[in-house]
């Protein structure tokens, strides 16, 4: 064998070794520099709820598109003011950003706590997600019709996230459009409220598909509606609050903010990096799955959508009686 022959399968090696790390590499390159080699994401929410599994999943692609390494933080109590106060008080470097849901916003009107939604600026909006009613399987509320009878004659116990949370607005807004008197029991995340409806001591609970998709695929609870203005894909079969007859529609944003002051350059990166991670046929498998919506949304198109769900949120809560 010459020396030729004996050297081609080392080159073809190296060659074939250079054509697997390639997307890899090219990927490496494709990520864009940013001021901070570390950015926390800090959520309100309890390992497992809502916020912490948007987070959690966003991470493995942010990595992506942004030169930097994520890490995510349950900053939890206050319906979500503590983890305001965080944010609100850091450095608007980058380095750290919040989870923006309406719980923010609500428990702002509602509990007027040292650091609100109005202390911290909207970066970019990713989705936005459903809110559903759901029981344990052995439930003999079969529709949501039986859940409102049941609470006509027994009042009933319905679970919801903690005060703050759209969740619990959606509980109290289905009591006023039945005109009902259940009781609704307030929970710091998803998944302490869904243990407490397996077990029987709620009737039902609001939540998020992504917080009982196990749950739901294992058949251990059933979905009764959604609030969502239509039917979810996902669930074609699943009536809307609204078709059983409650007029009842709330859909949850989910996006980042961050300190008052964010530079342009910084917001600049994320309007670009959001847009390509939405479009990440990896992730679109991902958040395909779990019922989210992409609603993208610039830095500049955040700010003013989040004042105006603020201001409408405070108009209900006044001709509520909730706030004056």
């Amino acid at each position: 064998m010459s020396r030729m022959q004996k050297l081609l399968p080392a080159v073809w090696l190296a060659a074939f070794c250079a054509l697997v790390a390639w997307p890899a590499a090219a990927q490496t390159n494709a990520r864009v520099p940013y001021p901070q080699k570390v950015v926390t994401l800090v959520t309100h929410s309890s390992p497992g709820a809502g916020s912490d599994v948007f987070l959690r999943e966003l991470v493995k692609y942010l990595q992506r598109y942004i030169n930097a390494t994520f890490i995510v933080e349950n900053d939890e109590g206050g319906s979500g003011a503590k983890a305001v106060s965080r944010v609100a008080s850091a450095k608007p470097d980058g380095s750290m950003f919040y989870a923006t849901t309406p719980t923010y916003i609500l428990t702002s009107l509602l509990s007027k706590p040292t650091n609100t939604y109005r202390d911290l600026e909207p970066l970019v909006n990713f989705f936005t997600d459903s809110e559903i009613i759901y029981v344990r399987a052995e439930s003999p509320y079969k529709t949501l019709k039986d859940l409102i009878d049941h609470a006509r004659t027994a009042r009933g116990r319905w679970g919801a996230a903690n005060p703050g949370s759209l969740e619990r607005q959606a509980a109290e807004q289905l009591k006023l459009a039945a005109k009902v008197n259940a009781a609704v029991v307030s929970h710091e995340g998803g998944g302490d409220m869904m243990i407490n409806v397996l077990n029987g001591t709620l009737d039902m609970g609001v939540g998020e598909m992504e917080e009982i998709r196990a749950q739901y695929e294992a058949h251990k609870v059933r979905v009764l509606a959604t609030f969502n203005g239509e039917r979810m894909p996902a669930l074609p079969d699943v009536p809307t609050v609204r078709e059983s007859g409650y007029n009842v529609v709330l859909v949850k944003f989910r996006g980042l903010a961050g300190p008052k002051g964010l530079p342009s350059a910084i917001t600049k990166i994320w309007d670009e990096a959001a847009q390509k991670i939405l479009a990440d046929p990896d992730y679109k498998k991902v958040y395909g799955g779990e019922d989210l919506t992409p609603h993208f949304m610039t830095h500049d198109q955040y700010g003013p959508f989040i004042a105006k769900f603020a201001a409408d949120t405070g108009n209900f809560l006044k001709s509520t009686g909730v706030i004056r």
